[in-house]
């Protein structure tokens, strides 16, 4: 006859859990997400800054005997096809894309704002023809429409900002108008216009204040966006002249070394569009759910 042993104490002991709950794996890998996406901002916007002063290397030298080199300890990101230093060139092209981004950005987040918040603090005869307006540009293709606009003006980096404002502050417009409509209801804003304030005044004191968040992370939200449409204008040769370091127009230059065998003239250009842009945009997606924490981010690229 056999008899169990005692169970130790330490067995007793309940072990504590091997899985987390997902509310906490998903926080954690929120917290992940943001630190990287930050991490990867800080260092484009150090590459933008520090790379152009520190290698002193002229973005335009040409060197026949070292054209197409594959990446080294000398060129990190090997050469281009009329030998220029490749890692030179996408931070000079990054820097161009950047600047036309957060104009483009900008410039359109200040019409979409200035019409939405129109539209929606008037209402009447006023939003119905503003929103008109927008539902006529939102019908058209956003490249078609760039194209036209680039082609209009010779190239050049105002041009694109100019196209890529113009086609996209619709979407601005469309939130900043829901908002204000919204604000319109509150018992603050009836009380200020019960007390004779005039439309305008309630504008610009109430309601301005209240959709200037939503405004400036539709900004934010929008600088990728912008940054992939001028490279798409670029590679198609409608943007940027040839001559200048775009990431559009380094892999539009690419395509026939690509053919031949040599990946890295439009693979580094590549990276250098999709993962500052998706950076940005994670960050953009942590913003939006620090304002409103009920909708989960999306990116809007």
């Amino acid at each position: 006859m056999t008899c169990d042993a005692p169970e130790s104490p330490a067995s007793s002991v309940s072990s504590p859990p091997v899985w987390r709950s997902y509310g906490t794996r998903r926080r954690s890998t929120r917290t992940v997400r943001v630190r990287a996406s930050a991490a990867l901002v800080a260092a484009t916007v150090l590459a933008v800054l520090l790379v152009p002063p520190l290698v002193r290397l002229d973005q335009q030298a040409v060197d026949l005997a070292a054209k197409l080199l594959s990446p080294s300890w000398s060129h990190p990101f090997g050469t281009d096809d009329l030998g220029r230093d490749l890692l030179v060139r996408c931070v000079y092209g990054l820097r161009v894309s950047l600047l036309v981004g957060v104009a483009a950005a900008l410039t359109a987040t200040v019409i979409g704002t200035a019409v939405g918040a129109t539209a929606g603090a008037l209402g009447g005869w006023v939003d119905r023809g503003l929103m008109r307006v927008v539902d006529t540009f939102s019908s058209v293709p956003h490249l078609l429409l760039g194209i036209f606009i680039v082609a209009m003006f010779r190239p050049g980096v105002w041009p694109v900002v100019v196209s890529v404002a113009l086609t996209h502050w619709l979407s601005t417009a469309r939130i900043v108008r829901a908002e204000v409509m919204s604000l319109r209801s509150r018992p603050y804003i009836e009380a200020a216009v019960s007390g004779g304030a005039s439309r305008w005044r309630v504008a610009v004191r109430h309601l301005l204040p209240s959709v200037l968040p939503q405004a400036a992370l539709a900004a934010v939200l929008m600088v990728p966006h912008a940054m992939w449409h001028e490279s798409a204008l670029s590679f198609l040769g409608l943007g940027l002249p040839t001559h200048t370091a775009s990431l559009g127009t380094l892999i539009q230059g690419a395509r026939g070394s690509l053919l031949a065998g040599q990946w890295w003239p439009t693979l580094f250009p590549g990276l250098f569009i999709i993962v500052p842009t998706l950076a940005i945009a994670g960050l953009a997606g942590a913003w939006r759910e620090k304002i409103n924490p009920r909708r989960r981010s999306e990116l809007m690229l």
